[in-house]
């Protein structure tokens, strides 16, 4: 009974705390003019990329015509979102020319072969964390603004051996350490949906231009819901592929040791058609060797499993009531169309993944503080005297990235054995969600708390990337969908869970959704 209304009280005390966070940033933000991209007008926009590179091989477009769409669509909505921060259009342009003229050549070499570039002459983003040759690296950190890449990062490379052309990189958190993308160097990105709200992190530039129809495919990074809390806030794809498939090499910051393991490089996209063949070039032969991909799916024989919340923890806003809405609405989607039972479950262990994530990352350092890495090849940052720069507007970091540099000194406060508890309750709830699902397991769970958020709104409530930062700790593969859109005309959406090596089934999972609830929608105008 005690711990009944102990609950009841949590409950009502977090309901309160997180009225009050969005009242104030209403009040902040919700008072101006809604502003969303304008609609698309070039059909060529609104096809999938492999359905681009089918008609770019038949000749019914010219890859140089796709290229061109693509960047007129960029300079449209970029004043809007901010999305783009660096471009190679002139390199591109360049590029699918030379892909028409091998196309109409009589000859056509087999590395241009639709099995072995089956993305010949579609453009692609990438997040700026990544390097691609001759662009910028900075991961929006002051110190690194002017250096430039001199190779392209393993993904990058094998997506141009696949046929595909990088355009332009897309913005992020200050060292894609937080949920808003907003940095000292590029400023702060908008959501397409509304500019008002925030695109998430790190891979959040990304996301908004996704969303925006500035890209068709791109890819991002995921330490603690780098790819799937962007593509929730702007409605599209995204894949946090299982631990190992997918090479981090040829990023800054890049995970080293233990940290490597939850770090995951993977696709994010409008249309679920080009996550697998994507995740299928970005993995190469020899993660392609660990996974299924191809492998048949029948998913009226899979269990599925549906989790509606985190159970409660004190430092996690409550998930709020439009996506239990849309959750249960996927439930009955999936036990309707597919004839399966969906059985809703709790695990208590993941009211702790806010500290359970933590630990883990803290524990696993490898000797790259946070701060360090502020101070690039320099001296370590002293957050305490940077918070004071910036609070007379001198400082070459945001707030965040101060406030986490903070974190991480008061960190090393925690008593040994509480993060050792941690670090064991990870190990503990691994456990428990693999014996759950099993081989043929499915997994429903929230993205996050609410949908797209006010700008700044993190700084409220910071923790609450936990419902995805844990799942990086445990290394599942885990499918973002979109579920279309709420009543204020802002992404609703869900993470698809399952056991390591499964992702075949996340995202056979996903296409299932798409069709059932129109996938990726463009922003409501007017």
């Amino acid at each position: 009974m005690a711990s009944t209304a102990l609950a009841i009280i949590q409950s009502i005390c977090r309901t309160i705390s997180g009225t009050i966070v969005s009242f104030i940033a209403f009040l902040i933000y919700g008072w101006r003019p809604k502003k969303t991209v304008p609609p698309v007008t070039n059909p060529l926009l609104l096809e999938s990329g492999l359905s681009l590179a089918r008609k770019i091989r038949k000749r019914q477009v010219t890859s140089v015509e796709v290229i061109q769409a693509y960047i007129t669509r960029i300079e449209e909505v970029n004043p809007l979102t901010n999305a783009v921060i660096a471009t190679r259009f002139d390199e591109a342009l360049d590029e699918a020319k030379a892909v028409d003229a091998i196309l109409d050549s009589e000859n056509i070499p087999d590395k241009y072969s639709e099995e072995n570039a089956p993305y010949l002459g579609v453009p692609f983003t990438v997040k700026e964390a990544f390097a691609v040759k001759g662009l910028p690296n900075s991961s929006g950190v002051v110190a690194r603004k002017d250096m430039r890449c001199t190779d392209d990062a393993v993904v990058i490379r094998r997506m141009r051996e696949a046929g595909a052309i990088p355009i332009a990189l897309t913005n992020v958190s200050e060292l894609c350490m937080w949920y808003e993308s907003n940095n000292c160097v590029y400023g702060r990105s908008n959501n397409a949906y509304d500019n008002r709200r925030m695109v998430g992190g790190s891979s959040g530039g990304e996301g908004a231009n996704l969303a925006a129809s500035g890209s068709v495919i791109g890819i991002g990074s995921d330490i603690g819901g780098s790819i799937r809390m962007p593509c929730f806030f702007n409605g599209i794809f995204g894949h946090k592929t299982t631990t190992g498939i997918v090479p981090n090499v040829g990023q800054f910051p890049c995970a080293m040791g233990k940290r490597s393991e939850f770090l995951s490089t993977g696709p994010m996209c409008r249309y679920a058609a080009d996550l697998e063949p994507m995740l299928s070039i970005m993995a190469g032969e020899e993660g392609l060797a660990k996974m299924k991909l191809g492998t048949p799916v029948d998913l009226r024989k899979l269990k599925y499993f549906s989790i509606v919340d985190d159970g409660g923890s004190l430092l996690v806003s409550p998930v709020s009531p439009e996506l239990k809405a849309i959750q249960a609405k996927v439930v009955k989607y999936l036990e309707d169309s597919l004839e399966v039972t969906v059985t809703e479950t709790q695990v208590r262990r993941l009211r702790y993944s806010f500290p359970i994530w933590s630990s883990m990352m803290s524990k696993h350092n490898d000797g790259q503080t946070f701060t360090m890495l502020m101070g690039d090849s320099g001296p370590d940052v002293k957050p305490a005297l940077e918070l004071l720069k910036w609070i007379f507007q001198s400082s070459n970091h945001t707030l965040p990235a101060i406030g986490l540099g903070i974190g991480e000194k008061l960190e090393r406060l925690t008593p040994k054995n509480t993060q050792e508890k941690l670090c064991k309750a990870a190990e503990k709830l691994q456990a428990e969600l693999e014996d759950l699902l099993g081989s043929d397991g499915i997994l429903l769970y929230p993205s996050h708390p609410k949908v797209a958020p006010y700008h700044n709104s993190p700084l409220c409530t910071p923790f609450n990337f936990a419902y995805t930062g844990v799942f990086n700790i445990l290394g599942f593969p885990i499918t973002q969908v979109p579920l279309g859109l709420n009543e204020k005309g802002i992404p609703l959406g869900i993470q698809v869970i399952a056991r390591r090596y499964n992702d075949h089934l996340t995202l056979a999972v996903a296409r299932q959704l798409e069709e059932g609830f129109g996938g990726w929608r463009e922003p409501i105008h007017g």
